[in-house]
């Protein structure tokens, strides 16, 4: 009899799961997409970065751990900062410095797009590319800034991530990517299930309206201009009800079960898109080229090396749609656990098979 009733309990949570997955599988799948968009352009993109002075510390910095160590001290205290700022009641002094931040990350993703408009229009003056990527990008911000809508957030959340994605992955070999992953998983489950500051953090995103995030809305009726920013506070404190609330769109009235909107935060397409990039930069070129659209002096990527960024891609896929059994239920999750195991068991597999187990190991010192 008892371990009839552990069965039926077990049998009711799995319902549920399936129940609030089917209810909201439109804004899952457009998540999926927009996970997988976003690395693909940055697998796109990276040869017309994959230079030595673009490394953010150089070619010998690649393989030292000391500036992971840096980078991860930098998101604590970015963190930290920004909530401060946010109980002291800056926002606009946070949205200056978000804004000043992603309009970077915005440059460098728009940057390729241009000049591949300028090579069919036949232009080929540096200072013109430099200008019109500085004018589209500030426009592009500007356009936030004045229309945050959903899919104004996610165009330039999509292409600010892409940015973000090569700059951090050309800089560190593999080993030194997993490294900076598995750390920062730690962290983030911490954050997200102990300190829960991420969630403060994540609703004042959310609040501002600002492209750290990406939104995929469960119905087109959805606006995010009328989105207020305790959606993670709320849903902290639902914990694990079995009826998590959505407001009704069209008669403003709440009814049971799911949201009009599913939010990922940046980073949780950052962490998993930096290996799969990291992996076609560094790892050996065994295989023939598959992707040379840049030509000289770009760099040509193998057939080995771009598999195992697939198969990277394809983990990270995976671990999503396990977070997603969880987040479909209402209760905020900590994405990095299972996105960055995901992509990390998908690039060791798929290392494996495609080039061997002893071609995924580089180097590294930690002084």
């Amino acid at each position: 009899m008892r371990l009839e009733g552990r069965g039926s309990v077990a049998d009711s949570e799995l319902d549920e799961i399936l129940d609030a997955v089917l209810d909201q599988w439109q804004s899952m799948a457009g998540m999926a997409a927009m996970f997988t968009a976003s690395i693909l352009f940055g697998v796109f993109i990276q040869p017309f970065y994959n230079f030595e002075e673009m490394r953010a510390f150089g070619e010998e910095g690649a393989t030292e751990a000391r500036y992971v160590l840096l980078e991860l001290a930098m998101i604590f205290v970015f963190t930290i900062a920004i909530i401060w700022l946010a109980r002291k009641g800056l926002d606009m002094l946070i949205k200056g410095i978000v804004f000043l931040a992603l309009w970077y990350s915005l440059f460098m993703a728009i940057g390729p797009i241009i000049a591949i408009l300028m090579w069919i229009t036949s232009l080929s003056s540096s200072g013109l590319w430099l200008v019109a990527t500085f004018v589209t990008s500030v426009s592009m911000m500007y356009t936030l800034h004045k229309f945050p809508e959903w899919y104004v957030v996610n165009a330039v959340g999509l292409l600010v991530g892409s940015g973000v994605i090569v700059m951090l992955g050309i800089a560190f070999v593999p080993v030194l990517i997993i490294f900076f992953m598995v750390l920062a998983a730690v962290y983030d489950h911490w954050a997200v299930n102990k300190s829960k500051h991420m969630l403060e953090l994540a609703d004042t995103m959310i609040g501002l309206k600002l492209p750290v995030l990406l939104v995929a809305p469960k119905s087109t009726s959805y606006t995010f201009l009328e989105q207020e920013g305790n959606v993670m506070e709320q849903s902290e404190k639902m914990g694990g009800a079995t009826a998590p609330v959505e407001q009704d769109v069209e008669a403003g009235t709440p009814r049971p079960r799911g949201r009009d909107a599913l939010f990922m935060g940046l980073g949780d397409v950052i962490f998993p898109g930096m290996l799969v990039i990291s992996a076609i930069t560094f790892l050996p070129d065994y295989g023939p080229v598959v992707f040379d659209f840049w030509g000289e002096p770009s760099e040509q990527i193998h057939l080995g090396a771009m598999l195992v960024g697939m198969g990277t891609l394809l983990g990270g896929l995976v671990g999503y749609a396990a977070l997603m059994t969880q987040v479909a239920r209402g209760k905020p999750q900590a994405g990095l656990p299972l996105l960055n195991g995901g992509s990390i068991l998908g690039y060791l597999i798929s290392g494996a098979v495609f080039i061997g187990i002893d071609e995924l190991w580089q180097d590294i010192s930690f002084f």
